[in-house]
């Protein structure tokens, strides 16, 4: 796969603050980052569940504990579909 590496910055602090270390700080970032764009639709969930590292199922167990539908549709839009779209 390739890849790209991307460096960040943050206070020291701020890991003390949030009660992590540096690399569950990250890991939750990018899960929480990729659950924020699933849920604006702007990437899918296999998609999301790369970006975050983990697995389609981790995934969206992670989706139930940040309150966000694994459905991308809403209810008007499920019931347009049903009268034909």
């Amino acid at each position: 796969m390739d890849t790209v590496h991307v460096s960040i910055e943050f206070p020291r602090d701020v890991f003390s603050a949030l009660r992590q270390d540096p690399d569950n700080f990250v890991r939750e970032m990018r899960l929480a980052a990729a659950v924020k764009w699933y849920e604006m639709r702007t990437i899918s969930q296999a998609k999301a569940a790369e970006v975050a590292g983990v697995s389609r199922a981790e995934f969206l167990s992670a989706l139930a504990r940040f309150n966000v539908s694994p459905f991308q549709y809403d209810a008007a839009e499920i019931v347009q579909e049903g009268n034909g779209g």
